[in-house]
């Protein structure tokens, strides 16, 4: 068994150096843990945006159509992501790397293919900006005498426009954004709890707490097979789904979470560190790692049933629902319930802020992980500084998001996206699996591997999104048939 053992770990090297992307990490001694108050803010960033769709617009559309029939599934699809969030991380945080870099070492190919297919899905956030336009229009009815449609449209791309800004000329981006989603989830969360203190919301909790385990399903709404891609959008973003999971990984980095904290003596360094020695501090770093990806899932789940149950008391009776040019509109009714007109326009610019700021986290994110690979995958471009390669993405997306949100209304837009990002979350959580506990153990030190506990989540979440996909495909072809 010895040396089967040495032959595997002996192979795998040659097969890394093979790969005409392999560059040795580089010694380096593990910074030391600086305490918490610190290191946290990604996990709160992950939150904050994770509230952006799921939260505020699939779920309360599941829950006002169909009550409280689907809750059930709430809890899983939120947790099923709690292993995958900690691996994304602790890549970066036990290598300095992103998670991409991560995919190139494993294989030059499949990196390729996955950074294209993340490309694609994220042709179309725009409409996050423009769900976001659907509230500020209802807000103040202007431009007056246009559609909302055209109203939505206008605020979209407004928003967008003072983003834009506010990266291109900002000193820290990522200290920008984790100051505004530090804001907006603080403010949503508060007008959330509060809302939930109204008399009517109360009296519907233990029947609302007890459909979380015991399906309810009401007698008057039947199943309409059209809401299966919404449903798959509702269990894909119950959190931070699809290629947005990865986003994390850019997060940690940028915090200097780990190994990570040596970028900052070398800015622009496109490879990472290997850990030279056995460290006390990993432990630290890997207990910081679950407890900020539980601030992300848990304090999602928390705001995502908070949203729910309001949703189930306001809008299910009446089958209200969020769609279309009003997509974050009827949920202002959370709100009304407690304090009339003034909360019913404290939601709608609430709402505004929660899903344009998910434009500006997106782009900031797609702009880093594009600059990571192009500098990564082609050398030469290592003449552009990080920051030109950033600018010219943000030119570049900024102007296809503006294109692609005029196609077509922002939940289709949403959803679109939402089915790409599911198969790539199929294909990488398994990956990154095998990344994590096979290769980075030898790409690194043994010490850097994820716990049992850790690969067990992740295979059994793997597995669950594996047989997720084949359901969805399955019902899809049905309905293609019939």
């Amino acid at each position: 068994m010895l040396v089967t053992k040495k032959t595997s770990v002996s192979n795998t090297h040659e097969m890394d150096r093979k790969n005409s992307n392999f560059s040795p990490l580089i010694s380096a001694k593990l910074p030391k843990f600086p305490g918490w108050l610190l290191v946290l803010g990604p996990g709160i960033i992950w939150m904050a945006l994770a509230q952006g769709s799921g939260e505020l617009i699939w779920w309360p559309y599941l829950i006002a159509k169909y009550g409280l029939g689907l809750l059930f599934l709430l809890i899983p699809a939120c947790l099923l992501q709690y292993p995958l969030n900690y691996q994304i991380g602790h890549y970066t945080a036990m290598t300095g790397e992103s998670i991409w870099q991560g995919f190139v070492r494993f294989n030059r190919n499949f990196s390729i293919g996955l950074w294209i297919l993340m490309g694609i899905s994220f042709l179309w956030f725009g409409a996050f900006a423009a769900a976001g336009g659907t509230a500020l229009a209802a807000l103040t009815n202007f431009p007056e005498n246009w559609s909302s449609k055209d109203q939505s449209l206008f605020w979209g791309l407004l928003s967008i426009a003072v983003f834009f800004i506010a990266l291109r000329f900002s000193r820290s981006a990522y200290a920008l954004i984790e100051r505004t989603m530090i804001i907006v989830a603080i403010i949503t969360v508060t007008g959330l709890i509060i809302a939930c203190t109204h008399e009517s919301v109360l009296g519907k909790i233990p029947e609302f707490s007890s459909a979380l385990f015991f399906p309810s399903w009401p007698e008057d709404r039947i199943w309409d097979a059209a809401d299966t891609t919404k449903l798959l959008t509702a269990i894909t973003f119950a959190g931070l789904g699809g290629f947005w999971a990865l986003f994390y990984s850019m997060w940690i980095r940028e915090k200097g979470i780990g190994m990570a904290g040596l970028r900052k003596l070398k800015k622009g360094n496109v490879i990472g560190w290997k850990i030279i020695a056995e460290s006390k501090d990993i432990r630290k770093w890997k207990k910081f790692l679950w407890a900020d990806a539980g601030i992300g899932v848990f304090g999602n789940l928390f705001t995502t049933l908070l949203t729910c149950l309001l949703a189930y008391v306001v809008l299910f009776p009446e089958a209200i629902l969020p769609e279309k040019y009003e997509i974050a509109v009827v949920q202002a009714k959370f709100f009304e319930l407690q304090w009339g007109a003034i909360g019913r326009s404290l939601f709608l610019l609430v709402a505004a802020a929660f899903l344009a700021d998910t434009w500006l986290t997106t782009v900031d994110a797609i702009c880093r992980v594009n600059t990571d690979m192009v500098h990564r995958i082609f050398p030469q471009s290592q003449k552009w500084s990080e920051k030109k390669c950033y600018h010219g993405f943000l030119y570049g997306f900024t102007v296809i998001t503006i294109v692609t949100m005029f196609l077509e209304e922002p939940g289709r837009l949403i959803q679109i996206s939402a089915v790409i990002g599911f198969l790539g979350t199929v294909i990488f959580s398994i990956i990154i699996l095998i990344i994590n506990h096979i290769y980075l153990p030898i790409w690194s030190n043994p010490q850097a591997r994820p716990g049992r506990i850790a690969g067990i989540g992740l295979g059994v979440a793997s597995f669950i999104y594996l047989l997720l996909a084949l359901a969805y495909l399955a019902i899809q072809s049905e309905l293609i048939v019939f």
